[in-house]
């Protein structure tokens, strides 16, 4: 009877160290990095092991931003623009093929985004100081040295040069995404089972919530900030927003986004929200950035030819626009 008794109890306890075996406890970080915001959450078997993935996570956005920031004077990209016009600059593989894919995306928006964007002067304030609006001379002297077709890239030597003495690129419209991108491969590559890294709003997300549940997402209202428009389950995924929401001015009763189209000089106009979901945070950015600037035919134009991504846009007049593959109820 003894026996029994004991044996019953050990099955027990093994069966209570399987389940603990298996729990799971979410923890979550915010920091400054990048020039932004970002919130890491990953679920691990333990507290400990939870807070040093995120260290971990930390330092992998630190080293990427330390590569291809151009407001640090020492990274990679900075000395590209500092020797524009001068000399090609070698650079590490993972920079040039990141300034290869934003080329091909300033190729396939025509320069709608433009990875040069950042050479333009910023005569735009969206500060509340501005009164009136530049004057056209202004604005087209303020995007004189943008012009991705004027970056040279060299793949054997690895090699960026920009041939115009003041051209700039920055990877300000894709870093963040490619930065979370990065992360969510080492945490998964780790055995990590879940997470979801927020840069800025740029969001990759793996796996699920320790109750089972997808990862939920919300898409503000731009018109009501404080209640959101929709919740999206996401297990492995991404999603991004831009938007001209929180940053924009109003003249003669039309709203001027603080997203410029970098070949006109303008702000965009007609939409104040882009939202582009799909598997890859940095490839969204660069959509829903795109759109924006590009507007809502042009935009789900463009949408179409990346298949794998689906959008929901708002219009300056709260007008609700999908794309056809958008799965999600709002």
């Amino acid at each position: 009877m003894q026996k029994s008794i004991i044996y019953k109890l050990l099955i027990l306890f093994l069966m209570l160290q399987s389940l603990v075996g298996y729990s799971q406890v979410l923890r979550k970080r915010t920091t400054l990095l990048m020039g932004g915001r970002f919130d890491i959450s990953i679920v691990a078997k333990d507290s400990l092991s939870a807070e040093q993935n995120i260290d971990e996570v930390i330092a992998e956005i630190t080293r990427i931003e330390n590569l291809i920031s151009d407001w640090k004077p020492d990274s990679q990209v900075s000395e590209v623009n500092q020797n524009a016009g001068i000399k090609p600059i070698k650079v590490d593989r993972e920079v040039f093929e990141l300034a290869q894919r934003a080329i091909k995306l300033s190729e396939i928006t025509n320069g709608g985004f433009d990875v040069s964007f950042a050479a333009m002067d910023r005569i735009w304030k969206f500060d509340g100081s501005m009164t009136e609006m530049p004057s056209a001379e202004a604005i087209k002297k303020s995007v004189e040295k943008v012009g991705y077709k004027n970056i040279i890239l060299d793949s054997t030597t690895s090699t960026i040069f920009l041939k115009l003495k003041g051209m700039k690129i920055g990877f300000g419209a894709l870093g963040e995404g490619y930065a979370t991108d990065k992360c969510r491969a080492m945490m998964i590559q780790k055995g990590i089972e879940a997470g979801i890294i927020n840069g800025s709003g740029d969001m990759s997300t793996w796996g699920k919530q320790p109750n089972g549940n997808d990862w939920k997402i919300g898409i503000t209202n731009p018109f009501k900030p404080e209640k959101i428009l929709a919740a999206i389950p996401l297990k492995d995924g991404a999603i991004t927003t831009s938007g001209s929401y929180e940053k924009f001015v109003v003249f003669n009763g039309k709203r001027y986004s603080h997203i410029i189209n970098p070949a006109t000089g303008y702000p965009a106009t007609g939409l104040c929200s882009v939202t582009v979901i799909g598997p890859n945070a940095e490839t969204a950015n660069g959509l829903s950035t795109s759109m924006v600037v590009l507007g809502q035919t042009e935009g789900l134009s463009l949408l179409q030819k990346f298949p794998q991504y689906s959008c929901v846009m708002i219009t300056d007049k709260g007008k609700v626009i999908k794309s056809k593959n958008f799965a999600y109820k709002l």
